[in-house]
């Protein structure tokens, strides 16, 4: 009962999505009718500037670092991953927001960070080492969540249920950028 408690407030604290509400606030458009479409970090940028972004990723990191420390403390160690996915699932399908949210990379760095914080560094310089090189940040979102899929491979115990909420995670934030990786084929995603 503990679990499905942690696994259904970690899907609905993810699907309070900041990039909308904190545009919706401050009188910008919703960040799903611009630019990428996407609710998330990087469309806050194009359309609110950095501050504003900056504001969004610290509230998913925050979440995430509270949802990982609730679930470490109340939830066996290889549930904790499958609290992490529920986020996801909130952050990518959103209860509030219509099922339509965020590619779920900020949330899921913030959750692997407060587990190990300098993993989650290595995947950030992993980000910024990428995007300076290509220049598009669905790529060098992808080189970050390699590092983070690493790190939680690391970090988590190497159970089958562990294991395999891991995988789907990570499978999850794939799926999410399928729309860049069809725009990389023909033009230059966002």
């Amino acid at each position: 009962m503990t679990v499905a408690l942690l696994l259904l407030a970690s899907y609905l604290l993810g699907s309070w999505n900041f990039a909308i509400t904190i545009l919706r606030i401050g009188g910008f458009p919703d960040p799903r009718t611009k630019h990428s479409g996407n609710a998330g970090t990087s469309n806050v940028a194009r359309i609110a500037g950095r501050p504003v972004a900056t504001l969004v990723l610290t509230l998913d990191l925050l979440r995430s670092l509270a949802v990982y420390q609730v679930a470490r403390r109340f939830a066996a160690a290889e549930a904790v991953p499958w609290a992490g996915l529920a986020l996801l699932l909130g952050n990518r399908f959103p209860l509030f927001h219509r099922f339509r949210g965020g590619k779920g990379v900020a949330t899921y760095l913030g959750f692997i960070g407060a587990v190990e914080p300098w993993l989650a560094l290595a995947a950030c310089a992993a980000w910024l080492g990428t995007y300076i090189v290509g220049k598009i940040v669905a790529i060098a979102s992808m080189a970050m969540l390699a590092v983070l899929f690493a790190a939680a491979i690391y970090t988590w115990p190497r159970t089958p249920l562990a294991i395999v909420a891991t995988v789907l995670s990570a499978m999850l934030i794939l799926v999410g950028h399928r729309g860049n990786w069809a725009a990389l084929r023909t033009t230059k995603p966002v």
